[in-house]
């Protein structure tokens, strides 16, 4: 088989199917849309409509809290971080942390901060020493088991203002 010998399927790209073209079509007429009413003519959305009387997604209470400040954290898994260094892309002597880490493309953008966790792979690297927001106690085991160093950086919680208890 070549390149220039390639087809579809039988069937795989059907033809759409052209409304409105007159009685012998089977779908002439009103085109498939019944008769008459609001819902035959275009442009409608009446999807939670119930005809004035308040829709039912707008009767249920609301629920949940979405917190404007909350952090995203990106969780690297300890064996990603060991399958780098193993390739070379990433340095076990230097500090690992956000950058070092975009940088091997172990993860694809440093979000608000780095947080380790130690997954299902083994820890190997020694002495190595990361910078990161977060670390589970888990890879901090494994780490330190190694002779390696885990530095907690601190993220701001609250974007452009300084937040002390006695504010609330």
């Amino acid at each position: 088989m070549r390149l220039n010998e390639l087809k579809d399927i039988a069937g795989a790209n059907k033809a759409r199917t052209r409304v409105g073209r007159g009685i012998g079509s089977g779908t002439g007429k009103t085109a498939g849309r019944g008769v008459k009413g609001q819902k035959s003519r275009s442009g409608v959305a009446i999807k939670g409509f119930e005809g004035g009387q308040m829709p039912l997604h707008m009767r249920m209470p609301k629920r949940g809290f979405n917190n404007p400040f909350a952090k995203k954290f990106n969780a690297v898994r300890l064996d990603r971080i060991q399958d780098a260094i193993d390739a070379g892309r990433l340095d076990a002597k230097g500090v690992i942390d956000a950058a070092a880490l975009v940088g091997a493309k172990v993860i694809r953008r440093a979000k608000d901060g780095v947080r380790l966790v130690n997954g299902s792979g083994e820890f190997k690297a020694k002495k190595v020493t990361f910078n990161v927001a977060h670390a589970s106690g888990g890879a901090l085991k494994a780490i330190e088991a190694n002779g390696g160093k885990v530095d907690v950086i601190v993220v701001e919680k609250f974007v452009g203002k300084k937040y002390s208890p006695s504010d609330a």
